[in-house]
């Protein structure tokens, strides 16, 4: 079972640096998803309200056996146009789904700057946060603006900013922000969809350890110093994603696979996104 190391938050706690994440994972099978995960080893899952799978995870995690304290279990707040009273629902209604007691992390899930309501959901994190709802709170897909905006109305610092990040969309700008208000970057989408799999630097580094593309591009990640979630439904699949631990890119590879930047999204950008 692979060693996988934490991350250590400005708040004094920790996470995993690698994860399963359940985005688009189908109500009815995300239990087992969950269960085969953290049989593997898998000891941090992602997951989110919008998603609805939250029964399934919390289904997963009682099924594992596991004692609550050996995982990091995360959700979001879907908070557009939310404000605080209902981001506070969101929080109770997430822990009656899932069972728990709490949660380690808590997201708001988008800044759906058009409403101007996340400085209130994120005083309501604030607030769940001090009544022992979640452990840390943090934030996903906030550029700089919005975290400034953030701290300097309530002085909290988000602990974590999950954003999309792979080689096609790299976020190294993006990524100094998070490090300079000691925020942890975590990536989501991190195989951008496979569209760097066929990469002729990713395929030499494949054939070089003798790992797959989608295992390079995950280890890629953990060198960058990112958080990182994956997906798969397919247990196979899920041991393969973990099993990055065992080799290293060199410092020419990073150089080369930072060339592999385009900008390219494959979800929606922060800045536009309004929900639908």
């Amino acid at each position: 079972m692979p060693m996988i190391p934490n991350l250590k938050f400005h708040d004094g706690r920790e996470m995993p640096q690698f994860g399963l994440g359940i985005w688009q994972v189908p109500a009815d099978t995300t239990a087992e998803v969950v269960k085969d995960a953290l049989d593997l080893g898998y000891r941090m899952i992602d997951g989110a309200a919008a998603y609805r799978n939250e029964e399934g995870l919390g289904t997963g995690i009682r099924q594992s056996g596991l004692d609550r304290d050996e995982l990091f279990v995360t959700t979001k707040v879907w908070n557009h146009g939310k404000g605080y009273d209902e981001t506070r629902q969101s929080v109770a209604e997430s822990l009656s789904r899932t069972t728990l007691d709490r949660f380690d992390l808590i997201l708001l899930h988008w800044p759906f700057q058009d409403t101007e309501s996340y400085v209130a959901a994120w005083k309501g994190l604030i607030d769940a946060q001090a009544e022992g709802q979640v452990t840390s709170i943090g934030v996903s897909n906030f550029h700089e603006a919005h975290l400034d905006r953030l701290i300097q109305e309530t002085g909290v610092i988000p602990v974590l900013n999950q954003i999309e990040v792979n080689p096609k969309l790299q976020q190294s700008e993006m990524r100094k922000v998070n490090a300079a208000r000691e925020i942890v970057t975590q990536s989501w989408s991190p195989l951008g969809s496979g569209r760097s799999f066929d990469e002729e630097i990713v395929q030499q580094i494949a054939e070089r350890v003798g790992k797959s593309a989608p295992q390079v591009i995950l280890r890629w990640h953990i060198q960058l110093n990112n958080a990182v979630i994956s997906r798969s439904e397919n247990k196979q699949h899920l041991a393969a994603n973990m099993d990055i631990f065992d080799f290293e890119l060199s410092k020419s590879e990073m150089d080369a696979m930072s060339q592999l930047q385009t900008g390219e999204r494959t979800g929606p950008d922060p800045e536009t996104f309004d929900g639908k």
